[in-house]
């Protein structure tokens, strides 16, 4: 079928006038010659955008390689195929969104097709935080969640992300298997025909009380509250959420970035709504320096995500430095283990820096690793505290097993607070870690491409043309965990590690047209001489990555 053909044949099933308008528009353009509209259809048409582990995620549109509500229904009628096999006696499901560009309305169709399936479906009753969502499926006994959001990707993106019982994100083979039940809903007009309710159960406030309490709960009653946080909500759904945590804690109400506080899916103040990007933190650091804060708190726009910076009066940047996620992963392990927490393991995602495990297993912690994601890590058995360096902690995994930014921000303003009660800062902490475990540095180095073939080609040079030094140190170590390395289930990645002690691992991003590149250099400390271990690192990672962005062209 031609791109035209198949095109007007979805305007037959499409129920959203906004989208029709753009596919007509298309249509029109694409008629007259515009290369444009021809390419820009194409691409919206051939293919569709597949359901993985990450659940589905895209550029909003028409087309079935787009997310538009034809392609949310399809999905949500598989994921009923799916939930009625494995609970063939009835199911309850409940449906959160954040606030981006139809959100909103991608979380009703879920619940209509659910419910025209059987099964009780719930709808949280507003733009909500990620790990609200993630905490409900538990609290209310759900077999399965449903989350619209596409993280901190692009304002023209939304997504589709799928939780089961254990309220954490699905893993193979639950990924494949509702996939299957998704591609066996092929016909246009079985879309259209699906059946569908309408009575389904709009939440109250119960649940997001309920997570506040908990949340509010990790914070010791006798902990000091003096700290004057601002908060940036990066456009996104943690602001309000935050506030009423950081208050219900005994904690005075965080400053606000006013300017990025009210939920807005356009994130007309960043390029990218990532904390990670370069620029992204820059209202609040201005924030910080006029207000005389003690610690800057953002999180991304679905609040999963989590940074910090603290006070550097060494730094260009307005006397601030934006921490590493290693460093925030290495902080709040140590928090966690200073303020006292049962036995159990502290993991971490592979790319992520293996500082923590010192950390853990000298305070006699079991340490594990998994594969890159928090469906890895939040499985984890007797699982205490986890994190991956995209900013994601998990610190308390009995309330919800994913990464939260909101429980992360709170200890950390924990933390923050104590130690300036006694007269030290952050950095003091990561100095006496360095200190006691070695300097361990970190960087990520990647590229964003338009055409994923990009990142297909660069690996598989790296597999056949496989480098034997990096930045003058060489390979003393390959690993190809497409093979499956330490234990771990097979994912595309590679891993090389250099006589100096230090690391690369590369790999694509599974959420985000990227390429990831993590170094990590280890310097031990001799003599409390950590400026010249700082300055050896700084010198290494130079010659190392100066190698790995020729890898990327």
């Amino acid at each position: 079928m031609s791109d035209l053909a198949a095109a007007n044949k979805w305007l037959e099933i499409d129920p959203d006038p906004q989208t029709r308008r753009e596919l007509e528009a298309l249509i029109a353009h694409a008629k007259v010659g515009d290369e444009a509209a021809q390419q820009e259809l194409a691409d919206a048409f051939t293919g569709t955008l597949q359901f993985g582990t990450a659940g589905l995620r895209g550029p909003l549109g028409p087309g079935p390689n787009r997310m538009n509500r034809v392609v949310v229904t399809r999905a949500a009628a598989g994921l009923a195929r799916y939930l009625n096999k494995l609970h063939p006696g009835g199911s309850a499901v409940v449906i959160g969104y954040d606030a981006r560009h139809n959100s909103d309305v991608f979380a009703r169709d879920t619940a209509s097709v659910l419910t025209g399936a059987g099964i009780r479906a719930m709808v949280l009753p507003q733009p909500l935080p990620t790990p609200v969502l993630a905490f409900a499926i538990r609290h209310l006994g759900c077999a399965a969640g449903v989350m619209v959001t596409a993280s901190h990707n692009p304002p023209r993106d939304n997504g589709y992300k799928v939780y089961l019982d254990a309220g954490s994100q699905i893993v193979p083979p639950a990924d494949s298997d509702i996939s299957e039940c998704i591609a066996a809903i092929t016909a246009s007009g079985e879309i259209a025909q699906l059946p569908q309710g309408d009575d389904w159960i709009t939440l109250g406030d119960e649940v997001l009380d309920a997570y506040i309490s908990r949340t509010a709960g990790l914070i010791a009653p006798t902990a000091p509250r003096d700290i004057k946080v601002v908060y940036t909500a990066m456009h996104g759904v943690g602001g309000v959420v935050v506030d009423r945590v950081m208050q219900a804690a005994g904690f005075s109400q965080p400053v606000p970035v006013t300017e990025q506080f009210t939920p807005d899916p356009d994130f007309p103040t960043v390029a990218f709504p990532n904390p990670e990007e370069p620029g992204a933190m820059d209202l609040a650091l201005a924030t910080a320096q006029a207000s005389a804060a003690d610690i800057v708190i953002a999180n991304d726009p679905d609040a999963d995500r989590c940074a910090v910076a603290v006070p550097a009066p060494t730094e260009r940047n307005g006397g601030w430095r934006k921490l590493q996620g290693d460093e925030v992963g290495a902080l709040l392990a140590w928090w966690m283990i200073h303020r006292g927490t049962a036995p159990g393991v502290f993991a971490q995602s592979i790319v992520s820096c293996s500082l923590l495990k010192g950390i853990a297993e000298s305070a006699g912690h079991d340490y594990q690793q998994t594969l890159t994601g928090f469906k890895w890590i939040a499985r984890i058995p007797n699982l205490r505290f986890g994190y991956e360096e995209a900013l994601g902690y998990c610190v308390d995994p009995d309330a919800v097993k994913d990464k939260d930014g909101v429980s992360a921000a709170l200890l950390i303003a924990e933390m923050a607070a104590q130690l300036k009660s006694e007269g030290r800062t952050v950095q003091d902490v990561l100095d006496e870690l360095a200190l006691a475990h070695g300097l361990y540095v970190t960087e990520q180095v990647s590229i964003r491409v338009d055409d994923l073939l990009i990142i297909s080609k660069i690996m598989q040079r790296l597999r056949s043309q496989t480098p034997t030094s990096v930045g003058g140190f060489p390979v003393t170590s390959f690993a190809d965990f497409e093979q499956g390395v330490d234990g771990l289930p097979p994912t595309d990645g590679l891993r090389f590690e250099l006589d100096s002690g230090s690391r690369i691992i590369v790999r694509p991003s599974g959420t985000e047209p990227k390429i990831k590149c993590y170094l990590q250099v280890v310097i031990p400390v001799t003599g409390g001489a950590l400026d010249q271990a700082r300055a050896l690192a700084r010198e290494r990672l130079d010659a190392i990555g100066a190698d790995v962005r020729t890898w990327l062209g």
